[in-house]
């Protein structure tokens, strides 16, 4: 069934409308807006230049990069991966198989990171656990001009891109990435510590959507028997990384806020607050030291 696109159309509005139908009919979510963007990749047109000039023709190359693409997201290949990139906090990240594609819920991470930082100008140092594409300390470092920090992750790859989205944003100078197992490779203090670790209970992660399930990397994703392993792993390394004043911030899947608080607790931390994405689930628990 996916291997049978071949007919995208001789000019823009045919491949939109051929595109949106096949990917439809695949039970692709927002068919169309895919559409657009698909087309709009293959070709470089904006989203203007294709509603301007929807006569214009396509060049061959064009059709077979539009056919392989439609292809790939008709087999619920996220579009992040397809297109390579995903917008965060305003701000556009690459990204690829080997990080977790950033997700608008983590942006509460960011919203209440930013309750706790002041001034504007105050030169915090930030960790970011399991960073992947980098895209929670970058956009930390991007709203606080003083800041200064770190991401760790496990995987080189994802080290890398998250280097290359420092470079691209222009935070290169004032962050750095590092590959390691948590916070084995990191030394001092710092004021403000995010992570969002995998905590997705292992037999649910098959009943995920297919674009996650099939495609993100299952090390962000598998959080142990009940989801909370990581959680089990990191709140202990907080007396040894957080700032005497510090916050940390851990991103919650639905439902974890208590178990997660319980938790917390047992490790000598201090449950400085929870802050709701904004379906009004539990996202974030914000902690400190005693």
């Amino acid at each position: 069934m996916v291997g049978d696109i071949v007919d995208i159309g001789g000019d823009v509005a045919t491949a939109l409308d051929r595109i949106a139908r096949r990917l439809e009919s695949a039970g692709v979510d927002n068919a169309g807006l895919d559409a657009r963007l698909l087309v709009g990749a293959a070709t470089g047109e904006s989203a203007a230049g294709l509603i301007a000039r929807p006569e214009r023709a396509l060049s061959s190359a064009e059709t077979d990069r539009l056919a392989a693409m439609t292809a790939r997201r008709c087999a619920c290949e996220p579009m992040s991966h397809i297109l390579g990139r995903r917008e965060f906090w305003s701000l556009d990240f690459d990204v690829s198989a080997d990080v977790l594609t950033p997700r608008a819920d983590s942006e509460t991470l960011i919203e209440a990171a930013c309750e706790f930082i002041s001034p504007v100008d105050r030169p915090i140092r930030v960790l970011d656990l399991g960073t992947g594409s980098g895209c929670l300390l970058l956009a930390l470092l991007h709203e606080f001009p003083a800041a200064t920090g770190t991401g760790v992750d496990i995987s080189p790859a994802a080290i890398d891109l998250a280097r290359r989205n420092a470079m691209g944003l222009g935070l290169g100078a004032r962050s750095d990435f590092v590959v390691g197992d948590w916070t084995a490779a990191i030394a001092g203090r710092f004021d403000i510590v995010l992570s969002n670790p995998p905590y997705i209970a292992t037999a649910n992660i098959a009943r995920l959507s297919p674009e996650v399930a099939r495609y993100e990397p299952r090390g962000a994703l598998d959080g142990g028997e009940d989801g909370l392993d990581a959680y089990r792993t990191l709140l202990p390394l907080m007396s040894d990384v957080l700032a005497s004043d510090g916050m940390a911030l851990f991103e919650l899947g639905a439902g974890q806020d208590e178990a997660v608080s319980v938790l917390a607790r047992d490790y000598g931390l201090v449950i400085a607050g929870l802050r709701a994405d904004i379906a009004g689930i539990s996202r974030v628990a914000i902690l400190r030291l005693p």
